[in-house]
């Protein structure tokens, strides 16, 4: 059980608390309410870019890196389609500089057009690297503008183009840093062995001369109903043929969600699970196949995917996949195999928060999320799903018409 205080300053900045006693560290997690999702479609990846822009330095402090190290911490950041997050852990004692180095940050990076060029060529090294020159790195570059045709789920957080990162101009990133990086749309956790009290005064010294600026969430255009079934085969130099089978699910927030978790789980969740005893160790139509589900906020995918086997055509390995899917809506679940799921979702959900950086990371997305009694309780809700209640999720999202489906082919 987690036992935070949370408090939200004059100026809109959410600070949640959480004592461990445990540990001799304090972590230290900033998320920013801004990912891919909020840029213009002509402006794509700024979001990951100011990710590495934001270690850029400031006058106060020039080095980040070198202040956070010097302190015996570390530290580091991550850009999603929802959200960006900043992250540290440092010895307990030295809780007010790592405070003052996120403070000193959101006052007012340095940004030059020099950080920028150097920011951008980073940037575009791990756009090739991940991306171009990694067999299958380009499957989320081919599969979200085929899934999605409105929404900003469509392009990855590197970007629709890497040309939109190496063209950004200075001011289009000060006006970004000025739109979202501010107060009232950031949430600091902090946990370790500290006192609410001296956080709190903290917060109001570091944080409080920031100025609220009542910045609103723009409306997103919302991805419309797919009514038929999408595909595109492409060839590369990869080691052998992959496909990807997207179905468009619901968003983070539905109560459905948890069934088509449970569903991945129950499909490929370790090597008991049916799609890995079935198609892998069975029938030999594939050497490593995974079923998961996004998890954005917004309506999001349930993804299988999975490489054949030298020889297997492809459309027969789509038609058995198929197979287990419709099986998962049409026929009884085995002896067992939902409460076996929901363990495993217990016991990943208390280990996901064991270390003092994963409580301030929950604390945070659940506070983004607006759920912010998940924290201790999203297992419970889990355990209500009903097995009648997996199989209608099944019947919903696994539609022909419902499926994007992506093939990279060996050439």
């Amino acid at each position: 059980m987690i036992s935070y205080k949370k408090d939200i300053l004059d100026n809109g900045l959410t600070l949640i608390v959480m004592k461990d006693k445990s540990t001799p560290l304090v972590s230290v997690n900033t998320l920013f309410g801004v990912g891919s999702r909020d840029e213009s479609p002509s402006l794509t990846g700024i979001a990951h870019l100011f990710e590495h822009l934001m270690f850029g330095g400031t006058k106060a402090v020039p080095d980040y890196d070198r202040v956070v190290t010097m302190m015996g911490g570390e530290s580091n950041a991550n850009t999603c389609l929802d959200f960006t997050q900043y992250y540290l852990t440092v010895p307990a004692g030295c809780l007010e500089q790592a405070l003052q180095l996120e403070a000193d940050r959101m006052h007012g990076l340095d940004l030059s057009q020099r950080s920028l060029q150097v920011q951008q060529s980073v940037v575009t090294e791990e756009y090739n690297y991940r991306f171009i020159n990694q067999p299958y790195g380009d499957a989320w570059l081919l599969l979200r503008p085929l899934c999605y045709k409105v929404h900003p789920y469509r392009w990855c957080t590197i970007g629709a183009d890497i040309r939109h990162v190496q063209e950004a101009t200075l001011d289009d990133v000060q006006a970004f840093f000025e739109r979202h990086y501010c107060p009232d749309n950031a949430i600091v956790a902090v946990v370790g062995n500290v006192l609410y009290e001296e956080v709190r005064r903290l917060a109001d010294k570091l944080f409080g001369d920031l100025h609220f600026t009542g910045r609103k969430r723009s409306e997103l255009p919302q991805e419309p109903e797919q009514k038929e079934g999408r595909s595109l085969t492409v060839h590369r130099d990869v080691p052998s043929t992959a496909i990807y089978m997207a179905y468009h699910m619901c968003g983070r927030l539905d109560d459905s969600f948890r069934c088509a978790d449970l569903i991945s789980d129950i499909l490929s969740n370790g090597r008991s699970t049916r799609l890995y005893n079935e198609l892998v160790k069975n029938r030999g139509l594939f050497t490593e196949i995974e079923a998961y589900v996004t998890g954005d906020r917004d309506p999001g995918l349930f993804l299988v995917s999975g490489r054949l086997r030298e020889g297997v055509n492809p459309d027969e390995a789509k038609a058995a996949v198929e197979e287990e899917l419709y099986r998962v809506a049409k026929e009884p679940l085995g002896d067992g195999e939902l409460e076996k799921v929901l363990n495993k979702f217990e016991s990943t959900f208390a280990f996901s928060q064991y270390k003092a950086i994963d409580c301030a990371m929950s604390l945070c997305h659940y506070e983004w999320l607006g759920k912010l009694e998940w924290v201790n309780n999203e297992p419970q809700y889990y355990r209500r799903t009903t097995e009648e209640e997996v199989r209608r999720a099944a019947a919903e999202l696994f539609r022909p018409e419902n499926l994007s489906e992506l093939r990279i082919c060996r050439k």
